[in-house]
């Protein structure tokens, strides 16, 4: 196995050095975004929008006045809104394949940002989420308003071959409907669409030698008025939107990675933060993310790779463990210190006390959207400790995935009582009924954050949770001797709760290695 790992890692840096070699610098831009603001939306005044059916049909009439009575504009498209009353019903939308935002997409932006909530709506309530619809959706029983009828070309295969140049009609529309300036060329009426591309990167100044990874898995998602797309990067960051458009574009990066996790909340009840890139032309986006960025942006870039990361180490050619559940929510908080592996979406039913105090002044967001895992942020400036802590975390969730519901509601419980109980600064003394969850969870996940960390960062192993009263030197010391991750892990199924049942799983499970457990159990103890 630690032949396999090793494969594995020399395979990855190969491809990104030899990927990297290939690149040219115009594929980074270190200033872009830079003058982007991550809070709050603030809207302008309210365009006409082009897309509407009865504007496609005064641009047809206006450029193809004999042909425009033989051809049957039809609404493609409904550009609504609904207002969901709780997660179910948020869900429930998700789940019909709709993609929403929190704003109208019909009115000028006079300041960017990642996130909207219309006055009219109480702030601890969903607010309006913003939608398009194919013309003949099913509404379910939940509260929505149709806002325009629209008709988007590229939806409608009537358009193929009937000799018109939609293209050419679209752009007319901007005209008709004072939208011009956001042509990209608003000089011509021919059509010159594009396709976006690019590529989103993040500086680790620790890794790499300082060059840009990608940003990797996230989503990039792009509009003009209603006309949407979207896509992922790849591993390098690079992405190729499907649609081409002749228009200005609001990007964005919306942190649900294809691995199967989200990252919130940003001071909205949505289940995945969402980061502005701004406004530009449809030949796409170029951005390198450093630490000088904007924080929230910076933070959401890290975790999304370390999650990224971490799945793809879980499989059999390189860790070999099992990976956290699917649809993970990770929720990162700048007003917390500590971190934790809740689990509430996945089903864990701690007391819920316990949580709300933990939570403090975000405990409100219980009712909508609970979380999985909870980064406190507050003190992690630094790519390296952000990204270690993210590990961690991912270790409790492949661990919680094994162990289910029953044994993590003893071993979360006794942690955020300890952690409650010390300010976020310890995990207990050891002592109590549910002690011997805490020390095998923290066991397991200090010792993949430490593995975590030298693979990536080199140097000698780090002693991350070495100086409390568990012992994760215990996993680090079979490690050397030959016992992989993977077999480690192994052992580690509900029926383990304290360190003697530990070391009889190991000694029942590899016989082979009796020496090396019993003289390292004898050091640290049992």
């Amino acid at each position: 196995m630690r032949g396999k790992l090793k494969l594995a890692l020399m395979t990855l840096v190969l491809m990104s050095c030899s990927k990297d070699a290939l690149q040219s610098e115009r594929d980074l831009d270190y200033t872009y975004g830079r003058g982007l603001t991550h809070d709050m939306i603030v809207l302008g005044d309210r365009l006409e929008n082009p897309y509407k059916t009865e504007n496609i049909t005064k641009a047809l009439h206006a450029l193809y006045p004999t042909k425009a009575d033989r051809v049957d504009v039809r609404t493609t498209n409904l550009y609504v809104r609904f207002l969901p009353s709780d997660e179910a019903e948020y869900r429930q939308l998700e789940d019909l394949g709709i993609v929403m935002v929190d704003h109208p997409l019909d009115y000028d932006i006079v300041v960017e940002g990642d996130w909207y909530h219309d006055p009219e709506v109480p702030q601890e309530d969903v607010t309006w989420q913003y939608a398009v619809v194919p013309h003949d959706f099913d509404f379910p029983d939940i509260r929505y308003e149709v806002i325009d009828e629209c008709h988007i070309s590229e939806n409608d295969p009537g358009t193929r071959a009937d000799g018109i140049d939609w293209e050419a009609v679209e752009r007319q529309a901007y005209v008709l409907t004072g939208n011009e300036s956001m042509l990209a060329d608003p000089m011509t009426r021919a059509s010159n669409k594009t396709v976006p591309s690019g590529r989103i990167t993040i500086v680790d100044e620790d890794a790499n030698g300082g060059k840009p990874f990608g940003v990797a898995g996230v989503r990039v998602s792009c509009n003009s008025f209603v006309k949407f797309d979207h896509t992922y990067t790849d591993r390098d960051g690079y992405y190729t939107m499907e649609k081409a458009y002749s228009s200005d574009l609001r990007y964005r990066l919306v942190f649900q990675n294809e691995k199967g996790f989200s990252l919130g909340f940003n001071l909205i009840l949505v289940p995945a933060s969402v980061s502005t890139l701004g406004k530009t032309g449809p030949e796409g986006v170029n951005m390198t993310v450093t630490k000088d960025s904007e924080d929230k942006l910076f933070r959401r870039c890290v975790a999304n790779n370390a999650g990224y990361d971490y799945w793809s180490r879980c499989s059999a050619d390189d860790l070999d463990i099992t990976p956290p559940p699917a649809d993970l929510r990770i929720w990162l908080f700048d007003g917390l210190a500590a971190s934790s592996a809740v689990m509430l979406h996945h089903g864990a039913v701690i007391e819920t006390d316990l949580v709300r105090t933990y939570l403090g002044k975000f405990a409100s967001l219980l009712k909508f959207f609970m979380p999985d895992i909870t980064i406190g942020t507050k003190v992690l400036n630094d790519y390296d400790r952000l990204y270690s802590t993210v590990s961690h975390e991912l270790a409790h969730a492949s661990h919680f995935k094994k162990v289910g519901t029953a044994y993590w509601n003893s071993y979360i419980t006794y942690i955020l009582e300890s952690c409650l109980k010390s300010n976020g600064k310890t995990y207990g003394d050891g002592s109590g009924t549910r002690a011997g969850y805490c020390e095998i969870g923290e066991m397991w996940a200090y010792y993949l954050e430490s593995l975590i960390y030298k693979d990536r960062y080199g140097g000698a192993f780090p002693t991350f949770g070495t100086h409390s009263w568990f012992y994760p030197q215990i996993f680090r010391y079979l490690d050397e001797r030959g016992v992989s991750c993977s077999e480690i892990f192994s052992v580690l199924d509900d029926s383990v709760t304290t360190r003697t049942e530990l070391k009889a799983a190991l000694m029942t499970r590899y016989p082979s290695d009796r020496t090396a457990i019993e003289q390292v159990f004898s050091r640290y103890g049992n």
